[in-house]
């Protein structure tokens, strides 16, 4: 309930191609949408009351491109999207090529991708972070490829069609996370570097080969997928570690919640993990963090671009970005940030962005690291603008 509501896992997507594509592009521009009467916008009603209704809202929306992307064609969609996702973070963008391109069936992440319907994928990640040396790792992933082929004679379906689909694909979906805390534990900035290559050599061979040889032994049809690197928010959160392959948000943050379905709060925090690390010997100022890298946006997606070479799925990454408006977020960022990803697009499965303050509800705000810390603990009321708007601004 940070946000005032929690977000479902609903996905929908719309090819370059469709006649109803424009549409799709600007169908969440609410602050374009004016309330008759009011002299408000959906944008700004859903900032008084996060759960006043919006199209497709709880929803992730990308838009597909294929083959034709790639030999230049759908341009003024593409210009339009990249246009979209520096101001509002959506629609996202979905990649599908070659031997891939009915691919475009997705989970709202998009780390799990199928050109079949009813398909599902049995997930698990891995913490890289507390793993020392490559041959505990090969162990790690040998048990946990076995574990996940297991899942697929034992775990509950929702309908019959689905049982047939998964007998059929045997789809897995190992991921990864704390790779963050593994680059920090070595001294390395957030890149792919020549250490890492080796690990995920391992990751991606010996998934395979011991699912493989599992199924085998199971009397399985080999799965049609064995990578797929997750967002891991909840599970990462108990795991002490960084989420997925996203870098830590930030070191320290303001963070907004309801309490009683009323009354906004806030208190600040320091981020976990960013924590053990200091107290470990890492120094603050070599942590960078999302909001640190929202002003390097090709570092973001250069290490997505080197990752996804290691995984036949997907990888769930939203690259933060500065505000809309901003001198590194404008009008004249659009066209370089097309180029951007023209430049790595042909080698990912999908990108997610999010301008910082582009919703409303927004429930964390970077804040620096000594405010933080001197002031953990404590509650706080809002009586911020966004908060008086709702009519429960306290005195």
């Amino acid at each position: 309930m940070q946000g005032g509501s929690r977000r479902s896992a609903l996905y929908g997507s719309l090819s370059a191609s469709h006649g109803d594509i424009w549409d799709f592009l600007h169908t969440k521009n609410w602050h374009e949408m004016p309330i008759e009467g009011t002299g408000l916008t959906i944008a700004d009603a859903k900032k008084a009351n996060f759960n006043y209704a919006a199209p497709l809202d709880m929803m992730n929306i990308s838009v597909n491109y294929s083959d034709e992307w790639l030999s230049g064609n759908d341009n003024e969609v593409f210009m339009e999207n990249c246009k979209q996702a520096l101001m509002t973070g959506e629609p996202g963008f979905s990649f599908n090529f070659g031997d891939k391109a009915n691919e475009t069936l997705r989970n709202a992440c998009t780390e799990v991708t199928s050109s079949d319907d009813s398909d599902v994928c049995n997930l698990g990640s891995v913490n890289l972070a507390n793993i020392d040396s490559l041959e505990e790792f090969k162990d790690v992933v040998t048990l946990a490829s076995k574990f996940l082929v297991c899942g697929l004679i034992r775990a509950h379906l929702p309908y019959s069609k689905v049982g047939k689909v998964r007998q059929q694909n045997s789809r897995l979906g190992l991921g990864l996370m704390g790779l963050h805390e593994w680059l920090l534990k070595r001294d390395s900035r957030y890149e792919m570097n020549d250490e890492l290559k080796k690990w995920m050599k391992i990751y991606e061979t010996e998934s395979e080969r011991s699912a493989n040889e599992h199924c085998e032994r199971l009397f399985l049809n080999r799965p049609k997928g064995y990578r797929a690197i997750a967002p891991t928010g909840t599970i990462s959160i108990l795991a002490g570690t960084t989420s997925g392959v996203e870098p830590i948000y930030a070191v320290a943050y303001r963070r907004r919640y309801l309490t009683d379905g009323t009354r906004w709060k806030y208190q600040f925090i320091v981020d976990g993990t960013a924590q053990y690390l200091i107290d470990n010997g890492v120094r603050q100022d070599n942590i960078e963090s999302a909001v640190d890298l929202a002003e390097d946006v090709e570092r973001r997606i250069r290490f997505q671009y080197e990752l996804q070479k290691y995984v036949d799925h997907a990888i769930s990454s939203t690259v933060n970005l500065p505000s809309w408006g901003t001198e590194l977020n404008n009008e004249s960022h659009v066209v370089p940030f097309s180029k951007l990803l023209r430049k790595y697009g042909h080698g990912l499965r999908g990108l997610t962005f999010y301008p910082n303050g582009s919703r409303g509800g927004q429930p964390i705000e970077a804040v620096p690291y000594e405010e933080a810390h001197a002031k953990r603990g404590v509650i706080y009321e809002d009586n911020s603008e966004e908060q008086c708007l709702s009519g429960v601004c306290s005195l």
